[in-house]
């Protein structure tokens, strides 16, 4: 009796060809064209990933170098201001304090890759007490411009700085002033409050004329409250000139180059009317431009939208 295999009966004979070279039907040639293109399309996003990491890498270590140059001036600050605080309440009537906590502030412009040359002549360290007038151009200022804070100088700074946690109450104990900008009545009476300081204390004022940040806008004109300061004090006004900043600082980059800070010739403010101080104001931002100018030149960061309009 002859015996038949089930799947013979229901499918037919077996086929001995492989399956390499069985012709393959419509819908397995269609399928085995999308297996095959998925195929390509995977391993070639994996070689262009792969050549994406060196360009990863690069990145990755630029993060890191940003982040570990915020970290340590963070730490670095921080330390600053508590030693200060506490250096402080141990000498309390030394002149040098501001002087002194500004010298290692202004260190940390190495951690920025900032390289500052200061150009203070002879008879400027041996003047008495004067009025500095300096440019202000951004945040970084504190890191770079504090370098040159001449002995025996504090600073006028906004009110509300003494809000910052540590770096506020360390501006307060050595001795720099907090003027109040929102009352004109105010601001008029820290103008003389000011004078008062300079000849009770003997002491310098380190001032920005601009009274903001110019951001990139060149020098701005100029206010007068410094100028006034200077007649009631019966000081001169020394004019502290910043080569250009502005766009200079990248976290991510080691070298940011140099700036120079040079102090000019002191001016003299004989005539205390409204004319001739905002003569003397405008004359002097004159002089200011013009060496901004030359020495963002000198430093390789030329100073592009230099602002020329003056007050009124």
């Amino acid at each position: 009796m002859k015996l038949i295999h089930l799947n013979e009966n229901r499918r037919g004979p077996r086929s001995n060809t492989s399956l390499f070279t069985r012709p393959i039907s419509h819908s397995a040639n269609h399928r085995f064209n999308f297996v095959i293109t998925l195929n390509i399309a995977v391993f070639s996003n994996c070689v262009y990933n792969c050549a994406l990491i060196p360009d990863l890498s690069f990145f990755m270590r630029h993060i890191v170098l940003a982040a570990v140059r915020i970290f340590l001036v963070t730490i670095a600050l921080l330390v600053i201001c508590i030693v200060s605080i506490f250096m402080c309440m141990l000498v309390p009537t030394n002149r040098n304090k501001a002087h002194y906590t500004a010298k290692f502030v202004g260190a940390l412009a190495k951690l920025f890759g900032i390289d500052v040359e200061i150009r203070m002549p002879k008879e400027i360290e041996e003047l008495g007490p004067v009025v500095y007038v300096a440019n202000h151009q951004n945040s970084y200022d504190i890191f770079t411009v504090s370098a040159s804070l001449p002995k025996r100088t504090v600073s006028v700074g906004k009110k509300s700085l003494r809000l910052i946690p540590f770096f506020g109450q360390m501006y307060w104990f050595t001795g720099n002033i907090l003027l109040d900008r929102n009352n004109r009545s105010k601001a008029h009476g820290t103008i003389t409050a000011t004078a008062d300081k300079i000849k009770q204390r003997k002491i310098s004022v380190w001032l920005f004329p601009e009274g903001t940040r110019s951001y990139g806008k060149g020098l701005l004109p100029f206010k007068t409250g410094a100028f006034h300061t200077a007649k009631q004090a019966d000081v001169p006004v020394v004019p502290v000139c910043v080569s250009n900043t502005h766009d200079m600082v990248d976290l991510n980059r080691w070298d940011n180059g140099k700036m120079i800070i040079e102090f000019l010739a002191p001016i003299n403010v004989n005539d205390g009317s409204r004319e001739s101080i905002r003569h003397i104001a405008n004359n002097t931002h004159e002089i200011m431009l013009a060496k901004i100018t030359d020495i963002s030149i000198e430093a390789g960061n030329e100073l592009i939208n230099a602002e020329t309009a003056k007050a009124g």
